[in-house]
């Protein structure tokens, strides 16, 4: 999701952790070791890497090209391939026909219609390309917050896997909870009862 659309869903972040120094040039080394690469032309159902903000298709991370102010500014990109299941059941019933010819039995085991089908999806993910989703997200390196733009439970989990890998560094996802345990100066009693608490459920 773009920060620049007309309604957004934000999951902000603690980052916790340093950054190595000079910090840019760790962020911009961190970025281009894990940036997006291309599989359209590969058998992968599935990619994730940073990619640019303006650029989303054509990532560059050279220069300050990330860098606003005290901000960084990237985003995460995901690339998916899917096939119809119909799709995967027709070529693997033709391959499962073909195979029972050229053998000459009556039947295949299931060893070898696992083998058929993970061919049949190996073929088709050469030949379909992958469907791209961008997420922003704004970095404010100096405060140790993080600001995604997405909701969505897969890809924050892509993002916080991803982000451990490339800096080293961990996400702890900001909500009530956490909000109030790691912003104020609560006494070890009073935390206790945080911990207890649970939601009230609205719901008759």
């Amino acid at each position: 999701m773009s920060l620049l659309s007309a309604s957004v869903s934000i999951t902000r972040y603690k980052v916790e952790g340093k950054l190595g120094t000079p910090v840019l040039e760790t962020v911009a080394a961190a970025l281009k070791k894990n940036a997006i690469s291309e599989i359209d032309d590969q058998a992968s159902e599935k990619i994730s890497g940073w990619t640019s903000f303006e650029k989303p298709y054509q990532p560059d991370f050279s220069g300050s090209s990330f860098v606003f102010g005290a901000y960084l500014v990237f985003a995460l990109r995901i690339d998916k391939k899917t096939i119809p299941a119909k799709v995967v059941q027709k070529h693997f019933m033709i391959e499962s026909a073909r195979r029972l010819a050229e053998s000459g039995r009556q039947y295949l085991s299931r060893n070898e219609k696992r083998t058929i089908k993970d061919h049949v999806i190996n073929v088709l993910n050469l030949k379909v390309p992958a469907t791209p989703n961008v997420y922003d997200l704004i970095w404010n390196y100096e405060e140790s917050v993080l600001w995604f733009f997405s909701n969505l439970k897969a890809a924050n989990e892509e993002l916080e896997t991803l982000f451990l890998r490339s800096f080293d560094l961990t996400l702890i996802r900001m909500f009530p909870y956490t909000a109030a345990h790691l912003n104020t100066d609560l006494a070890d009693t009073e935390k206790d009862i945080l911990l207890k608490l649970v939601p009230t459920n609205f719901k008759n």
